[in-house]
């Protein structure tokens, strides 16, 4: 162990050295407490025996303020005065035992010895806590990997029924992070919405297949049949309150075609009236769909699809988002070059 000793009475600093040295431990002696004070800046010790009446500062204050820097210095307080007034004073500043004065060697060696069965049971602990944690936290990370597997391989469902767009929920989740990062959301809505953002046309597998792969334009008809989709993946997905990874795809999946002036579906939400990570998605996805080939198109070229984003901000899309999607299209076409189907 490495004691640290304040004392302005060089004599008892000389005893305590010699008794303690001689058993084998590491002693620092000031007789001046503010340089011991200033010592713990470049030195860490685990034990320090501490005088009371001290000038410049005494030794609860002297305590105090090493507690201050280290709570885990054990402090014994060296004192001759005898009265609870005093210990009661050194206790509420940390003092974790007291000497009497005059030093008996003997007790000094008692007092010494039990501090390093303390210190150890301290280390030991910290060390098991420190392990308990660093297991808590792999075991946290592999629990959120099959979590987003689970998430990836449910976005993939809707995915498979249109071949055309094998890639196109991946594109989406990185055009919306593009959008989130550079809008400075916070890390728990960027994280919701980079796993929910998959989610969005989950429930295109309610849709039957000859209107869903159907080649040329829907009849009046059969799109109000296609806009149940965004009502299909909320019913999907809005009875798993604890998985908010789910809770948000609902979100998602029931706001993603909300238009910024009203005009949307299914139920004609407005402006903030819109949930922001539908807002964000939407732009995504009608980017991605004009650059997609489907059934019943060709794909837009990009610069195509980026002019008609602009033409629509304030009216289908959240202005400053759709800006902030036009002002990244080096990012943008990275991704689109990237996942290409």
């Amino acid at each position: 162990m490495k004691i640290l000793i304040v004392d302005d009475n060089e004599i008892n600093v000389i005893l305590l050295e010699e008794v303690l040295k001689e058993k084998g431990y590491e002693t620092y002696s000031f007789l001046n407490p503010l340089e011991a004070l200033k010592s713990l800046e470049t030195n860490q010790y685990d034990l320090a025996f501490i005088d009371y009446m001290m000038p410049e500062m005494n030794g609860v204050e002297l305590i105090k303020k090493i507690k201050e820097k280290d709570k885990e210095i054990i402090c014994i307080m060296v004192t001759a005065v005898n009265s609870n007034e005093t210990k009661l004073e050194a206790l509420k500043v940390g003092a974790n035992e007291f000497l009497s004065k005059p030093i008996d060697t003997a007790e000094i060696i008692i007092r010494v010895e039990n501090s390093e069965k303390v210190i150890k049971s301290n280390k030991i602990l910290k060390d098991y806590s420190h392990t308990l944690e660093k297991e808590v936290k792999e075991a946290t990370k592999k629990l959120m990997a099959a979590e987003y597997e689970t998430l990836s391989a449910l976005s993939n469902v809707a995915e498979y029924r249109d071949e055309d767009t094998h890639l196109h929920t991946k594109r989406v989740a990185f055009y919306s992070n593009i959008i989130a990062q550079k809008a400075g959301l916070d890390e728990e809505t960027k994280d919701l919405l980079f796993y929910a953002a998959p989610l969005h046309d989950i429930g295109k597998i309610g849709i039957a297949d000859n209107i869903l792969l159907k080649p040329g334009k829907l009849t009046d008809e059969e799109f109000e049949i296609m806009k149940t989709h965004t009502i299909i993946g909320y019913d999907m997905l809005k009875d798993f309150p604890n998985n908010k990874y789910l809770k948000a795809g609902a979100e998602v999946a029931i706001t993603h075609h909300e238009k910024f002036n009203g005009r949307g579906y299914p139920y004609g939400l407005k402006g903030d009236e819109i949930d922001i990570k539908g807002q964000i998605v939407a732009i995504a996805d009608v980017f991605d769909a004009l650059t997609s080939v489907r059934p019943y198109k060709k794909a837009w070229p990009v610069e195509k699809a980026f002019n008609l984003i602009e033409e629509e901000l304030g009216q289908q899309f959240n202005p400053f988002f759709g800006q902030i999607f036009l002002d990244n299209k080096d990012e943008v076409l990275e991704i689109y070059n990237k996942y290409k189907d």
